[in-house]
């Protein structure tokens, strides 16, 4: 379920102002930076994930490499990749602004691109260098010295890449490994890609048992609603389960969104028990110009980094229900501040989700915050761990508690839980724990993967505003939305459309075609006097009083209704043109230049209808807000949110499931259900259940010949 109307795509996104890594966090009125977003392409990543695959899996029958060994040299070309996408981004910008004397440009040096969240690349590790290297030159000699001058560059990831592997692969082998990951879409690519494809190529190594399947990436969504709730601008930065860093990566997203320089404003602090994940995550840092301190440690038993603490924030997806943590090597650690939770008679931890989150909280300053992802289970466990639940509830720290649905992550369907500490928590809310029933929002990228829109990190985040007493905040969110709305409407620019609608029912000399264009020409014009009209009315821009915000809101609906039926309208002309067209093509009229026509038609048509959409879309947004926080304070807001004290939590035996207390959202008509689309996705799930059905009898009949041979 969406939260409103569907998300217009990028180029709307763009035109309404939106941007994925700059619309979350901080709202205020400085100008957003214009930085591109990857939002599209992380939507469509399906195909190239799997062409990547498909290259980078032919190695396991063409190399000496083991599955599991030919990962980390694939991954350091696409290192290599993401790299130089990010140099060339960044060059950019700094050329741009280099001082000219007597016509000369001082050299670029690596301060410049630090500053910008990028490494500096020099010519022979340069991506496009090795791409062009012939056949019959020396690939592994040139990867291999590419890895190396960057390492010279870069101490924290001395003897982190991969080097001597590339040895071990044919020079036809790399070259296709280098054209494949040429792949213009990866060259644009922008956020945490690295980690993306990292989480992907994990997943088809889990599948083949050559990783733990306990370990995955951490969905930039889910990353980025943590950050936006704790916030993390300042001091010290620990994840004690860091994987491949992508906590440290979206952390320094958020400050960067506020103008400042992360390896200025905060220091990384990490653990991680696999040796090749350290190194990814080292990679992964360095190819975002970040630096951190990452320990190998298993982290039940170990704590590298004691001596560095206390810490402002944690951040952390650990591994959910681990029931092999000897108890007995544990019993006496300092970080269990709210005791052991329950021991099986074998003297294992019974599940260590507490053993994590007593961890979590113990790493934490006076005024710290956390948060982490946590299986669904842990937040009404009981026994022993009710227990030690119970006592983290008295102590007060617990702040926030965000029920997520299943399919979030690539390897895992389950539901999770996202858990807020915080310890700087005022004395009027010590006693209370804000919960937020987050599991009907989410957009559908695949059949199998959801994530949350940029606007719905906003809408969720600004819960937690009123909850904190930030109205301000919230007013600017909200604010933004109308902005976007009440420009987007009356920019909307017809005249291509009714050309074109005018030119094609000429053509094709159609009584009730010609009647339908002026028709909507005339809709048109009179939805741009309208827009203009309630605009000048109601809105002048920026940040005003929440009634009259609501006021401008409502003012606008009806142009909003103008714009839907106009939509569908138009939708209806162009159907219509069609079935004109295939009777002319059969009456043996040239269709050539009818076909011409009708394709320029439908692409007037989709700018005109995605223009509508993208302004309906935050109008929708604003809505959406206003709609269950009509006073811009918080409230509680059935099947979404409630605030709850310590009594009511006691009385459900210290319970922490947001579900519980919040209730069931009334069931909500969708107005703008799409029997078309709705049609187009079942027949993507029947395409997608076919060709899984396909692989898995591929699968079967392999297995059973090689059990008779």
């Amino acid at each position: 379920m969406l939260v409103g109307d569907s998300p217009p795509g990028e180029a709307q996104r763009a035109l309404l102002g939106y941007n994925a890594e700059t619309t979350i966090g901080y709202m205020s009125n400085q100008p957003r930076p214009n930085k591109p977003s990857g939002d599209t392409l992380l939507q469509h990543f399906g195909d190239i994930e799997k062409r990547l695959w498909s290259v980078a899996d032919h190695l396991r029958a063409n190399s000496n490499f083991a599955s599991n060994e030919y990962f980390l040299p694939v991954m350091g070309l696409i290192f290599l990749r993401h790299a130089y996408s990010r140099f060339l981004r960044v060059k950019a910008e700094v050329e741009a602004t280099l001082p000219s004397r007597g016509g000369v440009t001082r050299p670029l040096t690596k301060e410049d691109f630090s500053q910008r969240g990028s490494i500096f690349l020099k010519p022979e590790a340069q991506f496009d260098q090795l791409v062009a290297i012939p056949d019959g030159g020396d690939r592994a000699g040139a990867i291999i010295a590419a890895m190396e001058s960057i390492e010279a560059d870069y101490q924290s990831l001395d003897g982190a890449l991969p080097k001597s592997e590339y040895q071990e692969l044919s020079s036809d082998d790399l070259g296709q490994l280098l054209r494949t990951f040429n792949d213009p879409a990866l060259e644009k690519a922008d956020g945490d890609v690295f980690g993306r494809i990292y989480e992907y190529f994990l997943t088809q190594f889990a599948d083949q048992k050559a990783h733990d399947g306990g370990e995955f990436f951490t969905p930039s969504s889910i990353v980025q609603t943590l950050v936006n709730v704790i916030e993390p601008d300042h001091g010290k930065i620990i994840d004690p389960a860091c994987g491949s860093g992508g906590m440290f990566v979206q952390s320094a997203h958020f400050i960067e969104r506020m103008k400042q320089s992360p390896n200025e404003r905060v220091t990384f602090y990490g653990m991680e028990k696999n040796p090749t994940t350290i190194r990814l995550a080292k990679m992964n840092l360095a190819v975002h110009g970040l630096e951190g301190d990452i320990q190998k440690a298993i982290s039940y038993y170990d704590d590298p980094h004691a001596a560095k603490g206390p810490f402002d924030f944690v951040m952390a997806n650990p591994p959910f229900n681990v029931d092999e943590i000897d108890a007995e090597k544990i019993k006496d650690d300092p970080r269990l501040t709210f005791g052991l939770p329950g021991v099986n008679k074998g003297g294992k931890v019974s599940n260590g989700n507490y053993v994590w989150m007593s961890f979590f909280h113990s790493y934490l300053s006076d005024k710290g915050r956390a948060g982490f992802v946590m299986s669904s289970q842990a937040s009404s466990a009981g026994g022993q761990e009710a227990k030690v639940r119970e006592a983290m509830v008295k102590s007060g720290d617990v702040d926030v508690m965000i029920g997520i649905r299943g399919n979030f992550f690539y390897t895992r369907s389950v539901p999770c839980e996202l858990w807020f500490f915080d310890k700087a928590k005022p004395s009027n809310r010590r006693d209370k724990v804000l919960m937020i029933d987050a599991r009907h929002i989410y957009r559908k990228l695949t059949r199998k993967i959801f994530d949350f829109t940029p606007e719905q990190q906003q809408n969720i985040a600004a819960i937690i505003w009123l909850y904190r007493g930030q109205q301000d905040r919230y007013l600017a969110l909200v604010a933004s939305y109308l902005d976007n709305a009440f420009s987007a409407f009356p920019a909307c620019d017809f005249a291509p459309l009714i050309e074109i609608m005018d030119q094609v029912a000429k053509a094709l000399g159609d009584e009730e075609l010609s009647i339908l264009a002026g028709t909507l020409g005339a809709d048109m014009v009179a939805l741009a006097q309208a827009a203009n009209s309630v605009k000048a009315q109601y809105w002048s821009g920026g940040v005003a009083e929440n009634a009259a915000m609501k006021d401008a809101a409502a003012a606008l609906h009806p142009v909003a209704e103008q714009a839907k039926a106009l939509a569908k309208t138009i939708d209806h002309f162009f159907k219509l043109a069609g079935r004109v067209h295939d009777v002319e093509v059969a009456d043996g009229t040239k269709p050539a230049e009818g076909k011409k026509r009708l394709n320029a038609l439908d692409a007037q048509r989709h700018a005109v209808i995605e223009h509508l959409k993208a302004a309906r879309y935050s109008l929708t947004q604003a809505d959406w807000l206003q709609s269950r926080f009509p006073d811009a304070e918080l409230c509680d807001v059935e099947g979404l949110v409630k605030l709850v004290d310590e009594a009511e939590i006691a009385a459900n035996d210290w319970s922490l499931t947001p579900g519980r207390y919040v209730g069931v959202a009334p069931e909500e008509e969708d107005e703008d259900f799409d029997f078309e689309e709705a049609l187009r996705e079942i027949h993507i799930e029947i395409e997608g259940l076919n060709a899984e059905a396909v692989e898995l009898a591929a699968t079967i009949k392999k297995n059973f010949q090689e059990l008779i041979v």
